[in-house]
């Protein structure tokens, strides 16, 4: 086991920093302020930055021209782009496109590689990722009101999907949806290709998540499938296996998001560190710094980073050396770490900040509103923590 960054890494990881600070960092007010449309312009001509710079799409296969980057590189480089929530979106590795990539790359047929994969990767499209339910416990795939039936050459789909990220403007849907209902229950369901300008595709809302709604790619819909007939064709790899398929991409997915949120900590830590040590307290000059509680949160959230940190390169690494099933318990660990972590940093950084920090003028409110649905999308805490324990309790069987 080896962290060591490659002087090529490191140079790459030093082109994202000067990027992330000089590019993205001073376009947050906008991003804050503005409808997330009215940025598109100006990001395209990041995109293209980007691009020009051999920086696109970390996760990317190299062939689909991306940098096609070891699990833990990439957790590297998702980290400098956490810093900022605009990051990944500027860098082509956003969700839920990353996770769409992974699976037509490894699933996909020709056709569905000429058709949605290539322009995906190439950041001309954007998709969605359909599989939460309004009425089905999210942590429980195999339990899905949503149907697809064949008729002739096609599937019908009907049901209801909610906090489907980014549906707002994307090309294409991946829709899980029960194909046989008397298969065992984690046979039951498939993926499924939807063009998001089918008939019976209904963008009802995008949802609003602590009073903002958002729009494109920053918004989380509500679809409504009704009566949607697809060709059988659109089907994503075999048919029953939509679960399998679903662990495949949650997986990597969940080390990329530590990796933000880690990027967000380390935002918020320097946040944190700079209001103590500016923020002046009393008339003899002393700061917030000189008091031993802030003294404690900085003690604590350095730790606390630190250790969320290297438990999450370590669970890179054994995705790099082991593969996915082998460490599924070290990233389900990770995953209610990380967002604890990250959870605890925001609040006392947001805390030091003071009224300020209940603001838009700074990204810390952005953050506390936005990222406490950390511990819940891709597996509640509780969920994972259940089920960690339960394979830990089998070996003292």
């Amino acid at each position: 086991m080896d962290f060591k960054i490659s002087e090529k890494m490191q140079a790459t990881l030093e082109l994202v920093d000067e990027f992330v600070d000089k590019e993205l960092l001073p376009l947050e007010q906008d991003y804050l302020t503005l409808d997330f449309k009215d940025l598109l312009p100006t990001l395209a001509k990041k995109r293209e930055m980007v691009k020009k710079m051999e920086l696109w799409g970390p996760n990317i296969p190299k062939e689909l021209g991306g940098m096609g980057l070891s699990m833990v590189d990439h957790g590297l480089f998702s980290e400098r782009l956490g810093r900022t929530p605009l990051g990944h979106y500027v860098f082509g590795c956003q969700a839920p496109d990353a996770g769409n990539i992974e699976i037509l790359h490894l699933h996909g047929n020709e056709e569905q590689k000429k058709k949605y994969l290539k322009p995906l990767a190439r950041g001309e499209i954007r998709s969605c990722f359909g599989m939460t339910e309004v009425d089905m416990p999210g942590s429980n795939p195999v339990m899905m009101e949503t149907t697809a039936i064949k008729d002739g050459d096609d599937y019908i789909i009907n049901g209801h999907k909610w906090y489907t990220t980014g549906a707002d403007g994307s090309a294409f849907c991946i829709v899980m949806a029960v194909t046989d209902p008397d298969a065992p229950p984690h046979l039951r369901s498939s993926m499924i290709i939807v063009p998001t300008d089918t008939p019976g595709f209904n963008l009802i809302r995008n949802i609003p998540v602590m009073g903002h709604s958002g729009s494109d790619y920053a918004s989380h819909g509500e679809i409504i499938f009704q009566s949607c007939r697809v060709p059988q064709k659109n089907l994503l790899g075999k048919e029953g296996m939509g679960f399998a398929m679903a662990q495949e991409r949650l997986g990597p997915g969940r080390i990329h998001h530590c990796m933000r949120w880690l990027g967000i900590c380390n935002r918020a830590f320097d946040l944190l560190c700079q209001r103590a040590n500016t923020r002046v307290i009393s008339p003899d000059g002393k700061p917030l710094a000189s008091k031993q509680i802030v003294q404690e949160w900085i003690a604590d959230s350095a730790a606390e980073i630190q250790a969320a940190r290297l438990m999450t390169l370590y669970a890179a690494w054994r995705i790099d050396t082991v593969g996915p099933k082998a460490a599924r318990d070290d990233v389900g660990t990770i995953k209610y770490v990380v967002a604890n972590t990250m959870q605890r940093v925001i609040d006392r950084a947001l805390q030091v900040h003071g009224g300020l920090g209940m603001t838009d003028d700074t990204i810390l409110a952005y953050f506390y509103r936005h990222e406490r649905a950390a511990r819940i999308y891709d597996g509640a805490d509780e969920v994972h923590k259940s089920t960690v324990a339960r394979r830990i309790l089998e070996k003292y069987k």
